[in-house]
């Protein structure tokens, strides 16, 4: 069975993109998926501190929580990052997140090693989910940027990046038919896309 991590790096517990992560988890989930939900807001991890100390060994030597969260994504066959955008930019949480990714560039690019050790293992592939409430043209581009870079350090194939601006109040995502239905598309993709060539 394929299992599917779904993160959800608001800072609001219920706010639109986890909404939304989980509207495509669950579909993920009919379509076959074991699947787990986590919220990145309620755990304990510092910024990357440009020790360098990764550079040596492909892993972070900072001893918290992303430890165990790069664990479970490592592990995991499909991957829903789901992230708003505040000041035109992927928000503080995921940001920082992210930032500690730095090990598997090391390991990527100084060490030459792969992220990923068991060669024979299926692709893994993901999904970016964002919001904003600004409709600025190119609000989305520096949150894409940073998502990419995530899925590109962990070898995963990024699916889609599914960006609807225009949405800010507290569930607000709900009444939006066209980001749910996406949503709901493309977790059943995640789930079902050992079927794609």
């Amino acid at each position: 069975m394929l299992s599917c991590l779904a993160l959800a790096c608001s800072p609001r517990k219920n706010g639109n993109t986890a909404l939304l992560a989980r509207q495509a988890l669950d579909a993920c989930a009919a379509a076959g998926c074991a699947t787990e939900y986590l919220h990145l807001a309620g755990f304990n991890y510092q910024p990357c501190q440009a020790c360098e100390g990764c550079n040596t060994t492909g892993r972070c030597v900072l001893k918290d929580d992303a430890g165990m969260l790069y664990e479970k994504i490592l592990s995991a066959d499909r991957i829903i990052l789901a992230a708003p955008v505040y000041s035109m930019g992927i928000c503080a949480q995921a940001k920082t997140f992210i930032d500690r990714a730095q090990q598997f560039w090391a390991m990527k690019y100084l060490l030459k090693r792969s992220v990923i050790s068991d060669q024979n293992r299926l692709a893994r592939r993901g999904i970016f989910i964002s919001c904003a409430g600004s409709t600025l043209p190119g609000v989305f581009d520096g949150a894409r940027q940073v998502a990419n870079y995530f899925f590109k350090m962990l070898e995963i194939e990024l699916l889609a990046s599914l960006c609807f601006d225009g949405v800010d109040h507290q569930g607000e995502i709900l009444n939006h038919t066209t980001a749910m239905t996406r949503a709901t598309e493309y977790g059943r993709l995640l789930g079902e896309s050992t079927k794609m060539p």
